[in-house]
């Protein structure tokens, strides 16, 4: 049977998986029961088959890893009011970490992440971002791959170099903004940010994995310190989002999603977000459940999530709402008025009454009709609920099919590189001028200088250059890099 069981109201209320790739949101209070919700619905996909992405902001997700403890006297009342049928459950799991330390490595390139999602990464204003966006152009133009921070600064200290020349062929770029990307660069490096960068970068196949039963593996996102850094947490999630929309085929309505992505204090990711990126976001969200992704929002306010999105999560819980304040009265009648009616419940009342463990559920029946909003009483998952110790951890992580994949960093030659070493083999090819005619040589041929004017403006040996740097790609990358190169969605290389 492809169902979720939420929990039971009047009639037990399922998630049906032939419905769940139309989004859902988990809206709630602190400490009203969102975290046990997003734990069932993830226990209950991965026993679908369905694997699982989820970032763990507070530490307790990685209880899936883990079966219960037998049922106590509370829990044994509830299952017996519930009438299910319960048992202590570990699921499979691969932890990840940006950081690299509570999970393998997460990566990708300076490329790959593309100027848009790095002028939010970065805060750069509408001027920086244009320059950003030259910049980038110029390296593709060049055929030029950015892997990891110092291809970029190295690229920024070229183009501060030669803005002059630049600005004549792709636009108006001046020094200090330059400058401001740098020092912007700097703190994110200080910031760990760096650690995002490099290779291996994450093949998203490896999110997409069975274990050997054929239960779907749960993905967890070790954020407990990442959430310390907004901007990285909310670019890291969208990039993802991007590579997955880019990246899967279209397959229109499956009988069970191919991944489902939960998207935890989902108000991060619109906070501050200029109207263009949010356009994006919301294209994304529209169009990416024809690839079977179902994307599940979580926050504590339904109106953190912009409506035009908001009218798109097919499938809802929501647990209590406090209406202290009136922002808080404001919120419960909005969300209230979001559900499909029930003549039986006043729901703007009942969002602040209920109790720890309980929801008002409403999901998609046959058609894709909602049902009735129910007030639930929400199953207990099988896992534990709370954090595990450090020798769990280093457990599961032993049995990582992944690990050897991700855990030893590469760095190989990339855009930093070939162009130093274009520019030393030049240097040294010149003849050696002397007085003042060495002096101009100097600072017209020497070093960037006159490397970066030769591959942008041209000269008598830029076709020997480029070709000499096509090949070192080719024997690099194992393969040829394709003259053009096209930005997705939130401008990363789509081939």
């Amino acid at each position: 049977m492809n169902d979720i069981l939420i929990g039971k109201g009047d009639t037990d209320v399922f998630l049906h998986a032939q419905y769940a790739n139309r989004h859902g949101m988990v809206a709630g209070a602190t400490g009203t029961g969102k975290s046990v919700s997003l734990m069932l619905l993830a226990e209950g996909f991965s026993r679908l088959g369905v694997p699982v992405f989820l970032a763990d902001v507070k530490g307790d997700f990685a209880g899936l890893s883990q079966p219960a403890a037998p049922a106590g006297e509370k829990l044994k009342a509830r299952i017996d009011k519930l009438g299910m049928q319960w048992a202590p459950t570990n699921n499979p799991v691969v932890f990840w970490d940006i950081f690299g330390k509570a999970g393998h490595p997460v990566r990708t390139t300076i490329s790959e992440m593309g100027p848009t999602l790095l002028t939010r990464l970065l805060e750069l204003n509408d001027t920086q971002a244009g320059v950003l966006e030259i910049v980038f152009k110029a390296a593709d133009d060049n055929g030029l791959l950015l892997l990891d921070l110092k291809d970029l600064r190295a690229l920024l200290t070229w183009a501060s170099e030669h803005a002059k020349d630049i600005s004549q062929h792709y636009g108006l770029i001046a020094p200090a903004s330059i400058a401001a990307i740098q020092r912007d660069l700097l703190s994110l490096e200080q910031a760990g940010g760096d650690a995002f960068f490099g290779e291996p970068a994450l093949d998203l196949a490896d999110f997409m994995r069975q274990d050997l039963s054929g239960r779907g593996v749960i993905n967890i996102l070790a954020a407990d310190q990442l959430i310390l850094k907004p901007k990285l947490y909310t670019t890291f999630l969208l990039w993802m989002l991007s590579e997955l929309f880019e990246t899967l085929p279209e397959v229109g309505d499956l009988d069970k999603p191919k991944l489902v992505f939960f998207f935890d204090e989902a108000h991060l990711l619109f906070d501050d977000a200029p109207p263009a990126l949010r356009q994006r976001i919301e294209q994304v969200v529209r169009l990416i459940r024809s690839k079977g992704v179902g994307v599940y929002f979580c926050s504590q306010n339904p109106d953190d999530v912009p409506d035009v999105i908001l009218g798109q999560m097919g499938n809802r819980i929501q647990h209590a709402l406090r209406a202290f304040t009136p922002r808080d009265q404001k919120a419960v009648k909005a969300a209230a008025e979001t559900f499909a009616p029930n003549p039986k419940l006043d729901v703007t009342q009942a969002i602040s009454q209920l109790g720890v463990g309980e929801a008002l559920v409403s999901t998609l029946q046959a058609g894709g009709v909602p049902m009735p909003v129910e007030r639930t009483l929400v199953a207990p998952p099988g896992c534990r609920l709370g954090a595990i110790t450090d020798e769990e951890r280093a457990a599961v992580r032993m049995r990582s099919p992944v690990g050897g994949k991700y855990d030893t960093a590469i760095d190989r030659e990339s855009a930093a590189e070939i162009l130093a070493q274009r520019a030393s083999d030049t240097a040294a090819q010149a003849p050696a001028p002397t007085g003042k005619a060495a002096a101009a040589d100097k600072d017209k041929d020497g070093g960037w200088t006159g490397m970066a004017r030769d591959m942008v403006l041209g000269t008598g040996r830029r076709q020997g250059m480029l070709e000499a740097l096509a090949k070192s790609f080719v024997r690099n990358a194992g393969g040829q890099l394709s003259r053009t190169i096209l930005r997705g969605v939130f401008g990363s290389i789509k081939r």
